[in-house]
């Protein structure tokens, strides 16, 4: 069993040498978003009966996925970890979910990390404390020029949109127009400047872990022209192998941008 293992490694480490080689001088996505799905079932399938344990394995490999995203100059990754469905959840499995989320994301934000960490969500329908929590951690990262980090936490593609329209319209009602002088005016740019990634280029590869094939609401409205990528692996046992396999992909791609 031992020599078999050590085969299978060594054909990983030098399928992944090739993968590499070959995404020299390849294009490359800037923004890569991802749906960080599996942890529940791969925790249940090891055989842990507490499934929160799948989550903190889940967090963390996202300093993995980081630390990969820095190698291949990508620039903005978004990282889906709760949604606003997911805050129905009992306060019994939600509650140690919070903390892991806080946790991970107190980490990225150590001195010692590149990554500037940006919280992109409704922090009103979060919870006090963890709504500081990640918070404080983006303000600690605010001068860091490295990989920026998108926490999707209490995120949900028709909450964005709803909540960009809402502040779109307070902004022109308080320098003193009028519904009527907006609606004349407005295009899709106007909504573009209020959504929580404004400011940053719209995701060009969007991965999901577990098998599911589905967005299930993630960024809706940016990702119109994305590219998309579904892995069967569960988050926790995703693989540097499958992210390069995802690189790879997104490169063999004519991008058509709707046309």
């Amino acid at each position: 069993m031992g020599l078999l293992k050590q085969v299978r490694d060594v054909m990983s480490r030098v399928y992944e040498y090739r993968l590499n080689k070959w995404l020299v001088d390849k294009q490359r996505p800037r923004h890569v978003g991802v749906v960080l799905d599996g942890n529940r079932r791969w925790a249940k399938e090891a055989g842990f009966t507490d499934v929160a344990h799948g989550h903190r394995v889940g967090a963390r490999k996202i300093l993995d996925l980081l630390g990969w995203c820095t190698d291949t100059n990508v620039e903005v990754v978004t990282l889906w970890l709760l949604s606003t469905d997911n805050l129905d959840r009992p306060i019994e499995e939600l509650g140690p979910l919070l903390d892991i989320i806080a946790d991970i994301v107190d980490e990225l934000a150590e001195p010692e990390n590149p990554w500037r960490v940006r919280h992109v969500g409704a922090l009103d329908m979060l919870p006090t404390e963890t709504a500081a929590r990640l918070s404080a951690a983006a303000l600690r990262t605010r001068g860091r020029t490295g990989l920026e980090v998108n926490v999707a936490v209490g995120y949900g593609g028709r909450q964005e949109i709803a909540d960009a329209v809402r502040k779109l319209l307070q902004q022109h009602v308080e320098t003193g127009g009028t519904i009527e002088e907006l609606a004349e005016v407005l295009d899709v740019d106007h909504i573009a400047e209020h959504l929580y990634t404004s400011g940053q280029p719209d995701p060009d590869l969007l991965i999901r872990t577990s098998g599911e094939q589905r967005l299930s609401g993630f960024m809706l409205w940016q990702s119109a022209h994305s590219e998309f990528w579904f892995c069967e692996a569960y988050w926790p046992a995703f693989r540097r192998t499958d992210f390069l396999r995802a690189l790879r992909d997104y490169a063999i791609r004519h991008r058509r941008f709707g046309s």
